[in-house]
């Protein structure tokens, strides 16, 4: 069936992340080849509505690219069982504890389902419900916010935000929003979490202010980076140092007795042109170096 995408109810776009990369290559694939798959809807109360239960990339997609009609399939299950049914064909994805625990809360809340309902649904412990239950308590709203835009990893929330949170939820909030711009890794997270939790007053201050310096003062050396060209002389230089030692041990082992006279003579002269070479280096470090200082 064709819909239009004013008739979809998108009700449960916020117990998915975003992410720009999964985005553009769902709007890369639509552009070029069209919707190959249909959504995935459920009747809603008003006749002419109806509930998204999968494809919020797909539909979003077909926004972007200014089209108003989407191809859907409408299940005939009730709507808690549509969200479940739906998580399913999404396993192959993967999902954060963040978005597990997002779906149990509006299970819960919506459907009024029981630790022990929900618990038999996901095929899990009643302990495992009320630890996602937990989390999503616990972690500041603030913060799950901007883990669902994509501007925070869910592992790095998980894992460092939200024992900071319990430490300290208003200098978690903080730190949360002013390194989102950065959409920093899980380990560029945990770097600047326990900045901020050994910190004082004024270096958190200027945390908040400048976290990308932190980050550039602890970034790890790039082995594909180019020398600058000082490191390229030094390098140079000690070159030369090296083969001339090589050479030496090479003379004094006696290779040259084994050469022809011919041989002797192009050796000759490339020895006095290399001593040439190597006189005006030293002249000219000792030139430009006279001054240093």
């Amino acid at each position: 069936m064709d819909l239009e995408l004013h008739q979809l109810d998108r009700r449960y776009e916020a117990l998915r992340t975003t992410s720009r990369e999964r985005d553009s290559r769902v709007l890369a694939s639509l552009a070029r080849d069209g919707q190959q798959l249909p959504v995935v809807v459920i009747a809603g109360a008003d006749s002419d509505r109806y509930v998204l239960v999968d494809g919020y990339k797909r539909v979003r997609g077909l926004h972007q690219l200014g089209q108003d009609l989407v191809r859907a399939t409408c299940w005939d299950l009730p709507e808690d069982e549509a969200l479940l049914l739906g998580r399913l064909m999404r396993s192959a994805e993967g999902e954060s504890v963040l978005e597990q625990a997002w779906l149990v809360r509006e299970l819960s809340e919506r459907f009024g389902l029981s630790l022990e309902d929900l618990a038999r649904r996901f095929g899990r412990s009643p302990s495992w419900v009320s630890r996602r239950l937990g989390l999503v308590a616990t972690l500041p709203d603030a913060i799950q916010e901007l883990v669902r835009a994509g501007k925070l990893a869910p592992h790095a929330a998980m894992k460092h935000l939200l024992p900071l949170a319990r430490a300290n939820r208003k200098g978690a909030i903080s730190l949360a929003k002013a390194i989102a711009p950065l959409c920093p890794s899980t380990r560029q997270t945990a770097l600047l979490c326990a900045a901020f939790a050994r910190g004082n007053d004024e270096s958190r201050a200027q945390l908040l202010a400048h976290p990308d310096l932190l980050l550039r003062a602890t970034a790890p050396e790039d082995p594909r980076k180019p020398d600058d060209p000082a490191q390229q002389l030094a390098r140079d230089v000690g070159a030369v140092g090296g083969i001339a030692r090589k050479a030496l041990a090479r003379v004094e082992g006696g290779v040259v007795q084994h050469l022809l006279p011919p041989e002797r003579a192009r050796l000759r002269r490339s020895a006095v042109d290399a001593h040439r070479d190597v006189e005006e280096l030293v002249s000219a470090i000792a030139k430009e170096t006279s001054s240093a200082g």
